[in-house]
């Protein structure tokens, strides 16, 4: 029994050893502080709300999560949109239109209802392969600000504007 509580303390005491800010002196310390390699690519939140539109389609260059939803084919172009296949025939997809939807990394699709994570927000897009899209609902910061791809949060950024993306700084 006595064992057990010694071995028990000693384990406690060597995982506070970490969280003690005395051991370490941090204002004399030459090393340099973690930076993130990459930069936030901003919009506007005006110009953000108003981005998602339908082009015409792109090639894949960064490809995300995959969705399929009847005879359509979505797939996500990371932080940019998603690609739409007309999926009829496995086979061979073929492109319809590009989706753009800046800062877009997930989708899910019920009904005829399409749901994107946009960056912070949550959209509601209603897709016809006639009519095109409208957006019929923003429901804003759902999502919390997208991280950079090594793992770090945007710090400084400007009231009214949302990371949509990052890029590696040179």
């Amino acid at each position: 029994m006595k064992k057990t509580k010694l071995l028990v303390l000693g384990l406690f005491l060597i995982c506070l050893q970490s969280c003690c800010p005395f051991l370490v002196d941090c204002e004399n310390s030459d090393d340099d502080p973690i930076f993130s390699r990459y930069e936030p690519v901003l919009l506007d939140r005006n110009n953000f709300e108003n981005s998602v539109s339908l082009k015409n389609p792109l090639s894949i260059t960064t490809s995300g999560k995959i969705y399929i939803k009847d005879d359509l084919l979505f797939i996500n172009e990371v932080h940019k949109g998603f690609h739409i296949y007309d999926n009829s025939d496995p086979t061979s997809p073929t492109p319809i239109k590009f989706l753009e939807a800046p800062g877009s990394t997930d989708l899910a699709i019920r009904d005829n209802m399409i749901y994107i994570n946009q960056a912070t927000d949550l959209i509601a897009v209603e897709y016809d392969t006639t009519n095109g899209i409208t957006l019929t609902k923003r429901v804003i910061n759902v999502f919390p600000e997208l991280r950079s791809p090594d793992g770090f949060l945007p710090y400084n950024i400007p009231e009214n504007n949302v990371v949509v993306g990052w890029t590696l700084i040179n």
